[in-house]
């Protein structure tokens, strides 16, 4: 009674004919072939050296015309408002 004979096993393998059909159980097979066959192509590609990207452009500056009117720099706003002290949060009480 402790391990399974033939009979067992060919009665296991009738029962899931039975359930799942050869359509569905082929089907599954492919799939994992297929799972198998991409997981195999994403080691390769693993491997290979990426290939340098193409250069960046860069668009060329044309300078302001001379007859306009140069503007100051604007100078940042003071602050008006007292710096902040920087606070710790309070210590937690010990638990013995």
């Amino acid at each position: 009674m402790g391990t399974f004979s033939a009979w067992h096993w060919i009665l296991v393998a009738i029962v899931v004919l039975l359930l799942f059909g050869r359509g569905k159980i082929s089907e599954f097979m492919g799939d994992a072939a297929k799972g198998i066959k991409a997981f195999k192509k994403g080691l390769a590609e693993e491997d290979k050296p990426e290939t340098p990207a193409a250069p960046a452009t860069t668009i060329d500056h044309q300078p302001a015309p001379a007859s306009a009117p140069s503007a100051a720099p604007a100078t940042p706003a003071q602050a008006t408002t007292p710096p902040v002290a920087e606070t710790t949060p309070a210590a937690a009480p010990k638990v013995g």
